[in-house]
């Protein structure tokens, strides 16, 4: 059988299977009795990947058919810092499983989104998850993150930028519309905030859970480490709904 290596995101691991990305990201959502429901994201990374951090050989080494022939789910390699050790050229693709276990892969885009005027909204999946404001766009966002202040830099962070809609250019008057934030007088605040204050960042909730509604990604996922950053595009809705109808259907539920 054949042997994936995922670097799961939510929750963060490293992880040996015989599934597919289709079944496992199906499996990760709502086939394991440690996890009934749930979002799943997580990269499938090269096989071949090693680092001193991990005992990969030994864990490719366990993935062994179950007795009855059955495939092996998962050898847990890691659960704790491991996005830190995982470098970009090591991805192969990125997968995001909705909650009942429907799963669309995106390549990596051969260049960064282009920079738009306005404010960003940007969800931390992993390793950190916070939710956060800036006037900064995604490349400078990372070039914050990784050569930041020595008490906020990161080594490494895998980050979607959301939809923010009027409140980007108008965050006292815009309209919400379909935005389905929760206490969104506290985000305007935050992103009134970021325009009377010398500070291009602000966190709006620190506790924020690592899962969210992929409806409301506004252009993908990034992964950045301090070598380079990495972009993954989601296609536009309409795209989805053409070619994907099954997994946009989910993601908008």
């Amino acid at each position: 059988m054949t042997k994936h290596l995922y670097l799961s995101l939510m929750p963060e691991a490293l992880v040996v299977s015989h599934l597919s990305p289709e079944e496992f990201g199906a499996y990760y959502a709502v086939g394991s009795e440690g996890k009934t429901q749930g979002q799943a994201a997580f990269f499938e990374l090269e096989d071949s990947f090693r680092h001193p951090q991990f005992p990969l050989d030994e864990a490719f080494g366990r993935c062994l058919p179950h007795p009855d022939g059955r495939p092996k789910r998962s050898v847990y390699v890691a659960v704790y810092r491991v996005v830190e050790h995982v470098p970009i050229d090591a991805i192969k693709r990125l997968y995001l499983t909705t909650k009942d276990g429907r799963t669309l892969g995106i390549d990596r885009a051969a260049d960064l989104p282009e920079e738009a005027g306005g404010l960003h909204l940007y969800h931390e999946v992993a390793p950190l998850h916070p939710l956060v404001v800036s006037t900064l766009g995604p490349s400078a966002f990372h070039e914050f993150l990784m050569r930041g202040a020595r008490n906020l830099a990161v080594p490494a962070l895998c980050w979607a930028e959301l939809r923010l809609g009027e409140l980007a250019t108008d965050p006292e008057g815009g309209e919400i519309r379909d935005l389905p934030y929760e206490n969104i007088d506290h985000l305007r605040s935050c992103l009134s905030q970021l325009k009377t204050k010398s500070v291009t960042t602000k966190i709006v909730d620190r506790l924020h859970p690592s899962s969210f509604s992929y409806r409301v990604i506004k252009n993908g996922i990034f992964y950045g480490t301090r070598e380079g950053l990495a972009f993954f595009a989601l296609p536009s809705a309409t795209a989805l709904k053409a070619d994907h109808y099954h997994w946009w259907r989910s993601a908008n539920m």
